[in-house]
Protein backbone atom coordinates (compact mmCIF):
# COMPACT_ATOMS: atom_id res chain seq x y z
CA UNK A 1 0.00 0.00 0.00
CA UNK A 2 1.81 3.58 -1.18
CA UNK A 3 1.37 6.47 1.69
CA UNK A 4 -1.44 8.20 -0.01
CA UNK A 5 -3.97 5.11 0.19
CA UNK A 6 -2.37 4.58 3.56
CA UNK A 7 -3.20 7.78 4.61
CA UNK A 8 -6.77 8.21 3.05
CA UNK A 9 -7.78 4.60 5.15
CA UNK A 10 -6.56 6.31 8.16
CA UNK A 11 -8.53 9.51 7.72
CA UNK A 12 -11.38 7.10 7.11
CA UNK A 13 -10.96 5.39 10.84
CA UNK A 14 -10.48 8.62 11.92
CA UNK A 15 -13.61 9.94 10.90
CA UNK A 16 -15.38 6.62 11.58
CA UNK A 17 -14.40 6.24 15.44
CA UNK A 18 -13.19 9.82 16.35
CA UNK A 19 -9.79 9.03 17.09
CA UNK A 20 -7.27 6.84 15.78
CA UNK A 21 -3.83 5.77 18.06
CA UNK A 22 -0.32 5.01 16.23
CA UNK A 23 0.37 1.55 17.86
CA UNK A 24 -3.31 0.41 16.39
CA UNK A 25 -2.55 1.80 13.03
CA UNK A 26 0.92 0.06 13.00
CA UNK A 27 -0.38 -2.91 13.20
CA UNK A 28 -3.19 -2.91 10.73
CA UNK A 29 -1.06 -1.48 8.40
CA UNK A 30 2.12 -3.76 8.95
CA UNK A 31 4.31 -0.48 9.28
CA UNK A 32 6.60 1.19 11.84
CA UNK A 33 5.00 3.77 14.21
CA UNK A 34 7.37 5.69 12.95
CA UNK A 35 5.27 6.07 9.53
CA UNK A 36 2.11 6.12 10.80
CA UNK A 37 3.19 9.62 12.77
CA UNK A 38 4.68 10.48 9.40
CA UNK A 39 1.61 9.44 7.75
CA UNK A 40 -0.37 11.85 11.03
CA UNK A 41 1.89 14.62 10.50
CA UNK A 42 1.33 15.01 6.74
CA UNK A 43 -2.42 14.69 7.06
CA UNK A 44 -2.09 17.29 10.36
CA UNK A 45 -0.03 19.82 7.68
CA UNK A 46 -3.01 19.42 5.06
CA UNK A 47 -5.34 20.05 7.87
CA UNK A 48 -7.31 16.90 7.67
CA UNK A 49 -6.59 15.60 10.90
CA UNK A 50 -5.50 17.11 14.52
CA UNK A 51 -2.31 15.02 15.98
CA UNK A 52 -3.15 14.50 19.87
CA UNK A 53 -0.96 12.63 22.47
CA UNK A 54 -0.28 8.98 20.93
CA UNK A 55 -2.70 9.79 17.93
CA UNK A 56 -5.11 11.99 15.82
CA UNK A 57 -8.97 13.09 16.13
CA UNK A 58 -10.73 14.55 13.15
CA UNK A 59 -10.33 18.54 12.33
CA UNK A 60 -13.85 19.81 13.70
CA UNK A 61 -14.99 16.96 16.04
CA UNK A 62 -13.10 18.45 19.27
CA UNK A 63 -16.80 17.86 20.32
CA UNK A 64 -17.07 13.97 19.04
CA UNK A 65 -18.25 12.07 22.16
CA UNK A 66 -18.39 7.82 21.49
CA UNK A 67 -20.65 5.83 23.03
CA UNK A 68 -19.90 4.17 25.92
CA UNK A 69 -19.30 0.74 24.53
CA UNK A 70 -17.21 1.88 21.94
CA UNK A 71 -14.96 4.02 24.41
CA UNK A 72 -15.03 0.75 27.29
CA UNK A 73 -13.31 -1.10 24.23
CA UNK A 74 -10.19 1.32 23.79
CA UNK A 75 -7.22 1.09 25.99
CA UNK A 76 -8.95 -2.32 28.09
CA UNK A 77 -5.95 -3.41 29.26
CA UNK A 78 -4.32 0.24 30.78
CA UNK A 79 -7.70 0.67 32.10
CA UNK A 80 -8.14 -2.29 34.13
CA UNK A 81 -4.58 -1.01 35.74
CA UNK A 82 -5.56 1.83 36.81
CA UNK A 83 -9.08 0.77 38.49
CA UNK A 84 -6.86 -1.55 40.38
CA UNK A 85 -4.20 1.31 41.16
CA UNK A 86 -6.80 3.31 42.74
CA UNK A 87 -8.02 0.63 44.80
CA UNK A 88 -5.48 1.36 47.07
CA UNK A 89 -6.86 4.95 47.40
CA UNK A 90 -10.26 3.91 48.83
CA UNK A 91 -10.67 5.11 52.34
CA UNK A 92 -11.13 2.33 55.27
CA UNK A 93 -14.98 2.96 55.95
CA UNK A 94 -15.08 6.30 54.27
CA UNK A 95 -17.19 8.22 51.80
CA UNK A 96 -16.51 8.74 48.12
CA UNK A 97 -17.80 9.69 45.32
CA UNK A 98 -17.12 7.95 41.88
CA UNK A 99 -17.49 10.00 38.48
CA UNK A 100 -19.25 8.65 35.30
CA UNK A 101 -16.29 7.28 32.96
CA UNK A 102 -15.60 3.76 31.53
CA UNK A 103 -12.22 3.48 34.07
CA UNK A 104 -14.01 4.47 37.18
CA UNK A 105 -16.64 2.26 36.81
CA UNK A 106 -13.62 -0.53 36.27
CA UNK A 107 -12.90 0.70 39.52
CA UNK A 108 -16.30 -0.13 40.71
CA UNK A 109 -16.03 -3.27 39.52
CA UNK A 110 -12.96 -4.20 41.29
CA UNK A 111 -14.25 -2.60 44.98
CA UNK A 112 -13.56 -5.91 46.96
CA UNK A 113 -17.46 -7.30 47.63
CA UNK A 114 -16.76 -7.24 51.59
CA UNK A 115 -15.65 -3.25 51.55
CA UNK A 116 -17.36 -1.32 53.97
CA UNK A 117 -17.90 2.05 52.34
CA UNK A 118 -20.54 4.96 51.70
CA UNK A 119 -20.60 5.91 48.00
CA UNK A 120 -22.13 8.57 45.90
CA UNK A 121 -22.69 8.13 42.05
CA UNK A 122 -24.42 9.78 39.23
CA UNK A 123 -23.42 7.03 36.87
CA UNK A 124 -25.66 4.28 36.45
CA UNK A 125 -22.92 1.60 35.28
CA UNK A 126 -20.82 2.22 38.41
CA UNK A 127 -24.37 1.98 40.81
CA UNK A 128 -25.15 -1.53 38.97
CA UNK A 129 -21.58 -2.91 39.56
CA UNK A 130 -21.81 -1.80 43.70
CA UNK A 131 -25.51 -2.33 44.18
CA UNK A 132 -24.64 -6.27 45.44
CA UNK A 133 -22.29 -5.42 47.76
CA UNK A 134 -23.58 -5.53 51.01
CA UNK A 135 -21.45 -3.44 53.17
CA UNK A 136 -21.75 -0.30 50.83
CA UNK A 137 -24.53 2.29 51.27
CA UNK A 138 -24.79 3.12 48.27
CA UNK A 139 -26.68 6.52 47.01
CA UNK A 140 -27.82 7.47 43.37
CA UNK A 141 -27.65 10.87 42.80
CA UNK A 142 -30.75 11.58 40.20
CA UNK A 143 -31.34 13.68 36.79
CA UNK A 144 -31.86 13.70 33.44
CA UNK A 145 -29.94 10.69 31.95
CA UNK A 146 -28.02 11.08 29.30
CA UNK A 147 -28.03 8.05 26.93
CA UNK A 148 -24.47 8.52 25.39
CA UNK A 149 -23.03 8.00 28.80
CA UNK A 150 -25.65 6.56 31.31
CA UNK A 151 -25.56 9.51 33.66
CA UNK A 152 -27.35 12.09 35.14
CA UNK A 153 -27.08 15.60 34.30
CA UNK A 154 -28.60 18.66 35.11
CA UNK A 155 -30.20 20.87 38.48
CA UNK A 156 -31.40 17.01 40.46
CA UNK A 157 -27.84 16.09 40.36
CA UNK A 158 -25.83 19.44 40.95
CA UNK A 159 -28.18 19.97 43.57
CA UNK A 160 -27.18 16.94 45.37
CA UNK A 161 -23.54 17.07 44.98
CA UNK A 162 -23.93 20.79 46.55
CA UNK A 163 -25.07 19.00 50.00
CA UNK A 164 -21.83 16.66 50.05
CA UNK A 165 -18.67 16.26 51.71
CA UNK A 166 -17.19 13.08 50.64
CA UNK A 167 -13.19 12.21 51.81
CA UNK A 168 -12.36 11.20 48.08
CA UNK A 169 -13.77 11.37 44.43
CA UNK A 170 -13.05 9.24 41.81
CA UNK A 171 -12.63 11.32 38.55
CA UNK A 172 -13.24 10.68 35.08
CA UNK A 173 -12.35 13.00 32.06
CA UNK A 174 -12.10 12.89 28.24
CA UNK A 175 -8.78 14.49 27.60
CA UNK A 176 -6.28 16.35 29.99
CA UNK A 177 -3.61 18.33 29.47
CA UNK A 178 -1.22 21.23 31.28
CA UNK A 179 -2.67 24.05 29.00
CA UNK A 180 -6.52 23.36 28.09
CA UNK A 181 -6.66 21.32 31.53
CA UNK A 182 -9.66 19.38 31.95
CA UNK A 183 -12.43 18.95 28.93
CA UNK A 184 -15.24 16.64 28.38
CA UNK A 185 -17.74 17.48 24.64
CA UNK A 186 -20.88 18.02 26.94
CA UNK A 187 -21.58 21.17 29.30
CA UNK A 188 -24.20 19.77 31.16
CA UNK A 189 -21.48 16.48 32.15
CA UNK A 190 -18.72 19.25 32.41
CA UNK A 191 -20.86 21.36 35.17
CA UNK A 192 -21.54 18.04 37.02
CA UNK A 193 -17.62 17.22 36.99
CA UNK A 194 -17.41 20.71 38.32
CA UNK A 195 -19.68 20.07 41.30
CA UNK A 196 -18.36 16.56 42.58
CA UNK A 197 -14.46 18.50 42.69
CA UNK A 198 -16.02 20.43 44.76
CA UNK A 199 -17.68 18.30 46.81
CA UNK A 200 -14.45 16.33 47.35
CA UNK A 201 -11.88 17.03 49.81
CA UNK A 202 -9.37 15.03 47.47
CA UNK A 203 -9.22 13.99 43.87
CA UNK A 204 -7.96 11.50 42.29
CA UNK A 205 -8.25 11.03 38.73
CA UNK A 206 -8.04 7.85 36.63
CA UNK A 207 -6.92 8.51 32.88
CA UNK A 208 -5.82 6.70 30.26
CA UNK A 209 -2.44 7.61 28.67
CA UNK A 210 -4.78 8.44 24.89
CA UNK A 211 -6.25 11.16 26.63
CA UNK A 212 -3.14 13.03 27.44
CA UNK A 213 -3.14 16.48 24.95
CA UNK A 214 -6.77 16.20 23.79
CA UNK A 215 -9.04 18.85 24.26
CA UNK A 216 -12.88 18.66 24.21
CA UNK A 217 -15.45 21.74 24.14
CA UNK A 218 -16.33 21.78 27.59
CA UNK A 219 -13.95 22.75 30.22
CA UNK A 220 -14.64 21.27 33.87
CA UNK A 221 -11.18 22.03 36.09
CA UNK A 222 -7.88 22.05 36.36
CA UNK A 223 -4.71 19.42 36.83
CA UNK A 224 -4.01 21.88 39.62
CA UNK A 225 -7.22 20.73 41.19
CA UNK A 226 -5.74 17.39 41.04
CA UNK A 227 -4.49 15.79 43.75
CA UNK A 228 -3.29 12.37 42.31
CA UNK A 229 -3.36 11.53 38.49
CA UNK A 230 -3.17 7.82 38.02
CA UNK A 231 -2.56 6.81 34.61
CA UNK A 232 -0.69 4.50 32.66
CA UNK A 233 3.06 3.90 31.66
CA UNK A 234 2.07 5.65 28.34
CA UNK A 235 2.67 8.38 30.11
CA UNK A 236 6.10 8.87 29.08
CA UNK A 237 8.57 10.08 32.58
CA UNK A 238 8.82 13.29 31.14
CA UNK A 239 5.44 14.45 30.76
CA UNK A 240 4.58 12.98 34.04
CA UNK A 241 7.27 15.33 35.64
CA UNK A 242 5.81 18.27 33.91
CA UNK A 243 2.52 17.76 35.47
CA UNK A 244 4.11 17.16 38.94
CA UNK A 245 5.57 20.31 38.61
CA UNK A 246 2.31 21.77 38.79
CA UNK A 247 1.57 20.15 41.73
CA UNK A 248 -0.67 16.71 41.12
CA UNK A 249 1.10 13.51 42.01
CA UNK A 250 1.09 10.97 39.17
CA UNK A 251 1.30 7.29 39.39
CA UNK A 252 1.87 5.46 36.00
CA UNK A 253 0.46 1.74 36.56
Amino acid sequence: MYAPERQQEILRLAQESGRVDVLSLAEEFQVTAETVRRDLKALDRAGLLRRVHGGAIPVGRLDFEPDLAERDAVAADEKDRIAQAALAELPSDGNVIIDAGTTTARLAAAVPVDATLTVVTHALPVAARLADHPGIALHLVGGRVRHRTRAAVDAWALGSYGEISADIVFLATNGFAADSGLTTPDLAEAAVKRAVIKAARRVVLLADSGKFGQRHFARFGDLTDVDLLITDTGLSPDDARSIESRGTEVVRA
